[in-house]
């Protein structure tokens, strides 16, 4: 990447009456510096598919005519990653251009649940913040994944476990299947003591402990198959 010099001239020892010259010339030399380096000349994207251009650049802080700041450049990545579009996000420069590469997170096509009797699927649907249309990412649905393990908890199952998978399809799209093992009732529920949750938990620690992951999931979703829409 390129990188703008920067450099301090001045005279480590002068006399009293000398010291105000060197010192300016030494600004000027600065400034003269940081003026002559090299300035982005434009911002070209890649890998986009549903996000125009000019919305990617909308989000960094570097522009077109500026010159080449690392400072800039990590916070424009870091504000990229945080709009939640993307899963990935690249920027180098090539010549005097600045190539920004992102993968774009999928859209869901639709939610699905799987294995859950107990509960219904409205009672965990109304606790997703994942849903049709919406766009993927892995932070909403590990966050998902715990919000319904809490609910099973409340209805005293505190071994059930929660799967989530994706099924990618065309058109950078997936369907979200949360595979469901409700576990067997412990027969405690959300009304009861602390003392008994704590008790519980214990239960399901010596259960981990033996080799049975009672209570968990895998909240980083799998990717299981490819098929056509």
């Amino acid at each position: 990447m390129l990188r703008v010099a920067r450099r301090f001239v001045g005279p480590a020892s002068l006399a009293v009456g000398l010291v105000a010259a060197p010192l300016a010339q030494a600004q000027q030399t600065e400034t003269g510096a940081e003026l002559s380096g090299p300035v982005v000349s434009a911002i070209r994207v890649e890998g986009n598919q549903r996000v125009e251009p000019e919305t990617v650049v909308s989000y960094m802080t570097i522009r077109a005519g500026e010159r080449f700041d690392p400072v800039k450049i990590d916070q424009s990545l870091k504000a990229l990653y945080g709009t939640g579009l993307f899963g990935d996000v690249q920027i180098r420069a090539e010549g005097n251009d600045l190539i920004v590469s992102v993968v774009e997170n999928p859209i869901i096509n639709r939610v699905v649940l799987e294995g859950n009797s107990k509960l219904s699927e409205d009672q965990l649907t109304k606790e997703l913040q994942v849903k049709p249309r919406a766009i993927f990412t892995r932070s909403k649905v590990q966050s998902d994944v715990q919000r319904m393990l809490e609910l099973y908890r409340r209805a005293g199952r505190f071994a059930a476990t929660i799967e989530p998978k994706i099924i990618q399809l065309p058109q950078n799209r997936v369907d979200l299947v949360f595979e469901i093992n409700e576990g067997p009732s412990t027969g405690w529920s959300g009304s009861a003591s602390s003392a008994t949750r704590r008790s519980a938990t214990a239960i399901c620690a010596r259960s981990w402990r033996r080799g049975n992951p009672a209570g968990t999931a895998s909240s980083r979703p799998r990717t299981i198959t490819t098929r056509t829409a």
